[in-house]
């Protein structure tokens, strides 16, 4: 089983008027021991910051093609905590309701992480802030990057 980094980020960037945007960055080396990098970034429009966090974890483990050992870092804690902690766990037993604060919103993209994440070892890593943690500033970039770029817009997050 192959180890891959996977650095995620969600941002709401670039033109006030726009997008948001989100990235992930896969890292992982062959067995020849070189080291390379898959970067890929999407804008999004209107949503929140968690669920473009979400979408750019997504996307970087449904890039896999093969069952892997996977270290991902995000800056949501709230992503994080919701593997890290079992929240996620306790949601699908519980059909989908956090307790006495109601339903759990967006559950088509956290079946869909469920299910991308299934092939994999996934430990959730959650990285501080931006300034100086270098994990957060390159994937910082990428959703930058995506939020900037007019013809990568999609509207996933009008759906539902």
């Amino acid at each position: 089983m192959g180890k891959v980094l996977l650095f995620t980020d969600g941002a709401a960037r670039g033109n006030p008027d726009g997008p948001g945007g989100y990235g992930a960055i896969l890292q992982f080396t062959d067995s020849k021991g070189q080291l390379h990098e898959k970067t890929m970034s999407a804008g999004y429009v209107k949503t929140t910051n968690n669920r473009m966090e979400l979408m750019a974890a997504i996307v970087g483990l449904e890039a896999l093609t093969r069952p892997c050992q996977v270290e991902l870092y995000s800056d949501s804690k709230y992503l994080t905590d919701a593997f890290n902690q079992h929240w996620i766990d306790n949601w699908v037993k519980n059909n989908w309701k956090r307790g006495k604060s109601g339903p759990v919103k967006n559950i088509d993209l956290w079946e869909r992480m469920l299910k991308a994440k299934e092939p994999h070892q996934v430990n959730f890593n959650w990285v501080k802030g931006h300034a100086g943690h270098i994990e957060n500033e390159r994937c910082d970039v990428l959703a930058t990057t995506a939020a900037d770029g007019d013809n990568l817009l999609i509207d996933e997050g009008l759906e539902g």
